[in-house]
């Protein structure tokens, strides 16, 4: 409430010419109050009639006033700006270069709060009110504000255009289907708007339907990007554990190696050198025996000779030099053989293993390049339920079990008229648009049935080729009967091979221009297979051709 005050009093002390705060504030005859300069120049304007009016009350003076400055209103002003508060309206209501301004404000303009498609003017919040007041006006259509008013001015006639020219695609006004649009399809602006709306209407559907998939898609493919990182981070931290694994193997041998080998090293060296103690204890004792023996030797004494002589030439028992048996250079040398045998056996399993794991690694491709999937349990992966859109179903197909199963009628069903429906040929479309990697099946039951894919402007009405599944450039089908398979598309007709079966699947790839057809039995058969570029999101369709009670079902997935 105090804001709406301190509103009330930006206004009542705000020049109704610059709509500022008075400045030099002059008071005229006729009570009403200006800044002087502004009131000056707006006298100075009227000179040449020698008649000097208020701009708000039209009151005229003679001769011109005499004017004095208004203290006490220049007192007031002061006060306010001493409060902070500064000119009024805030600068943000003024129209600056980019917006619209409102036609009537004089001095600086306000922007425009809405245009009169009528008056073909924009007015401030002020100056429209009389829109809102008075009955005539309320009649007219305000719209945003708009600065292209003028181009609803016919550029012949000097009148609003408020009818349209659909066979040169122009609005024009009432005059115009007189003479340069004589004779041409006019209607009035609004009716071909209110048809154009549900155009507008069909392609916000169109794109909404087509952000939903690529919302579903961008989901998909934010779970793939889950997905592939954790297979990849369980991948690197088994591969971790693998290879901490043979470290550890490794680790392990080379450590029992190494216990062997020194073990086998104190064995050998022990018996080495306990042998070796008992030779250099047989040299010693043969040192004593030879200096004994020397010394007996230089005895003078016969006797003494012959005596001692016997027991001193009677030699110990050599150590047996036999199991002395040197191999030089051959001690370990064999072990570090058999270790290398190991190693370069290793090394050829790695580096023949190696490339296996490598090729497996960089095989791994999640985008649309991803090759088609090898059997049914892999395109389940994509399956999409298909419903049939009722508003396009021909009058002699009867749609039930939710609007999945089509059946061929012998009497026209009593259907309301719609654009969308095929008056002329058996055969519908389904509700869902169809993008990104889908997967359905059809089953079906009778004579024959189309399996079809289509855009969805395919037309509706016309001749033969531009309906009809297969006969145009907007259509794919493959014809089933109990005989035999063909492909069919812009009037292109290719036979296909294949085992007989009740059920069709059809696998999609829009992004990768892919589009197969498969007999479902007990295994899954390609029976055609389609690479071209997709431009629109496509739509499931069937024909049935045969015989009244035929059917054809879009298969339900648990």
């Amino acid at each position: 409430m105090a804001q709406q005050g301190i509103q009330l009093d930006r206004e009542s002390f705000s020049c109704s010419i610059c709509l500022d705060l008075l400045k030099d504030p002059v008071t005229i005859p006729c009570g009403h109050s200006y800044c002087m300069n502004c009131i000056k120049t707006h006298w100075d304007e009227e000179d040449e009639n020698k008649l000097h009016s208020c701009p708000q009350c039209r009151q005229t003076f003679t001769p011109r006033p005499v004017l004095g400055k208004n203290n006490m209103l220049a007192d007031l002003v002061e006060q306010l700006k001493k409060t902070g508060l500064q000119a009024a309206p805030a600068d943000h209501c003024y129209a600056g270069p980019e917006d619209v301004a409102c036609d009537i404000c004089t001095g600086r303009k306000l922007k425009a709060f809405k245009s009169c498609l009528v008056c073909l003017v924009s007015y401030c919040e002020k100056h429209l009110q009389p829109h809102y007041d008075v009955s005539q006006l309320r009649k007219h259509k305000l719209v945003d504000p708009s600065n292209k008013l003028q181009e609803n001015i016919c550029s012949h006639h000097d009148e609003v255009m408020k009818m349209f020219c659909r066979t040169d695609q122009q609005c024009i006004c009432y005059l115009c289907p007189v003479d340069e649009h004589k004779g041409h399809d006019t209607v009035s602006a609004a009716a071909e708007r209110t048809e154009r709306q549900k155009e507008l209407e069909g392609s916000r559907l169109n794109i909404q339907q087509r952000i939903q998939d690529r919302e579903k898609d961008v989901k998909l493919l934010q779970q793939e990007v889950e997905a592939i990182n954790r297979s990849a981070d369980k991948t690197v931290e088994d591969s971790e554990k693998i290879f901490t694994e043979l470290i550890r193997l490794m680790e392990k041998r080379s450590s029992d190696v190494k216990q062997q080998v020194r073990s086998q090293q104190r064995t050998e060296v022990s018996r080495v050198k306990e042998l070796q103690e008992k030779m250099e204890q047989e040299i010693t004792e043969l040192k004593r025996n030879d200096a004994e023996l020397q010394q007996l030797s230089h005895t003078e004494d016969h006797n003494q000779f012959l005596h001692n002589y016997p027991s001193l030439s009677a030699l110990s028992e050599s150590t047996d030099s036999s199991s002395i048996n040197i191999r030089p250079l051959l001690y370990f040398e064999e072990v570090t053989t058999a270790v290398s045998e190991v190693r370069d056996k290793l090394q050829d399993v790695l580096r023949e293993k190696w490339t296996k794991v490598s090729l497996t690694v960089t095989d791994v491709n999640v985008l649309f390049s991803q090759s088609e999937p090898k059997t049914r349990a892999g395109f389940l992966k994509y399956s999409r339920e298909i419903t049939l859109d009722p508003n396009t179903a021909s009058n002699y197909l009867l749609l039930s079990e939710g609007n999945r199963k089509a059946t061929l009628m012998s009497l026209q069903m009593s259907y309301p008229s719609h654009p969308d429906r095929f008056t002329n040929r058996l055969q519908v479309l389904s509700r869902e648009s169809l993008t990104g990697r889908c997967y359905w099946e059809v089953e079906w039951r009778g004579g024959g049935v189309y399996v079809a894919v289509a855009y969805k402007n395919i037309s509706r009405k016309g001749g033969w080729d531009e309906c009809r599944f297969g006969r145009n450039d907007k259509s794919w089908a493959l014809r089933c009967d109990n005989k035999s398979y063909d492909f069919r598309y812009n009037k292109v007709q290719t036979p296909v091979s294949g085992p007989r079966s009740s059920r069709v699947g059809v696998y999609l790839d829009h992004s990768a221009g892919v589009l197969s057809f498969y007999s479902v039995s007990e295994t899954m058969t390609l029976l055609h297979r389609v690479q071209t570029t997709f431009t629109q999101p496509l739509h499931a369709g069937l024909i049935i051709f045969y015989s009244s009670g035929d059917t054809a079902e879009f298969c339900e997935f648990k």
